[in-house]
């Protein structure tokens, strides 16, 4: 099975937002992203729009509906959002105030569960597909199947920050016997948070894994190479472990 990639632009609109400009338009690396080969375009609207807009969302949907898949808290605001503009999948993920990124998967205590059964039905009755961003804890992911969720994406963050190796195959093995319960509960699997080139094969050959969503490296290895080149960069590691 062929390993899709999602490519986050997050960090697109955070260069545009430094300076209030039009450019580099997150749209506009969008349509590169899946002319070289990206079979999504993720991309998180946070509640103080530090970087993507709601235009941005609007924009993307009109044209790529089927590629789009949006990152947002659990809140009626985003909510509201999604249902207006109707992206092909939504990930529902942790967001606090003054967090430089996401920390780690969904808190899944019992009120934080009844809220997002709640907001699950609601999207797939928009026919929106609906994931969610987990631990990769078994009791995480049986959780995840009873609230609906048609796919859920491993939290990566402690992985791709390991500081030794020992370390870095303990957190693999953790997230591949993860892995395997989600197959066997028939929920599609995604990852993502901290894989670059360098520790994205492992993650790519697990058994069962439909798509890796990466954003943060890509850009910043773009700075230096391109996007074209960065994108080939990635989607070459993730092809070579298959």
């Amino acid at each position: 099975m062929t390993v899709k990639l999602g490519v986050n632009i997050d960090h697109i609109a955070t260069l545009r937002q430094a300076r209030g400009e039009k450019t580099p338009d997150p749209v506009e690396a969008a349509k590169a992203c899946l002319m070289l080969g990206a079979h999504y375009i993720v991309l998180h609207i946070r509640g103080d729009r530090r970087h993507v807009q709601d235009s941005d969302l609007e924009r993307l949907v009109k044209d790529h509906r089927e590629h789009i898949h949006l990152e947002m808290a659990n809140t009626k605001e985003m909510m509201e959002l999604a249902l207006k503009y109707k992206p092909y999948s939504v990930c529902l993920v942790p967001e606090y105030p003054n967090e430089i990124t996401t920390s780690g998967g969904l808190k899944m205590d019992d009120d934080t569960v009844a809220a997002l059964k709640a907001s699950t039905l609601k999207l797939k009755q928009a026919g929106i597909e609906v994931s969610l961003f987990i631990d990769p804890a078994a009791n995480d992911v049986r959780k995840a199947k009873n609230i609906g969720a048609d796919i859920i994406e491993f939290c990566t963050k402690n992985y791709g920050e390991a500081k030794d190796e020992r370390n870095r195959q303990k957190l693999l093995e953790e997230i591949e016997l993860a892995a395997v319960l989600a197959c066997e509960l028939g929920l599609r699997l995604h990852a993502g948070h901290g894989l670059n080139t360098d520790n994205v094969g492992d993650i790519a050959a697990i058994d069962c894994m439909e798509c890796l969503n990466i954003g943060f490296s890509i850009v910043a290895r773009s700075v230096f190479v391109g996007l074209p080149q960065a994108v080939l960069e990635i989607k070459t590691a993730i092809e070579a472990a298959r």
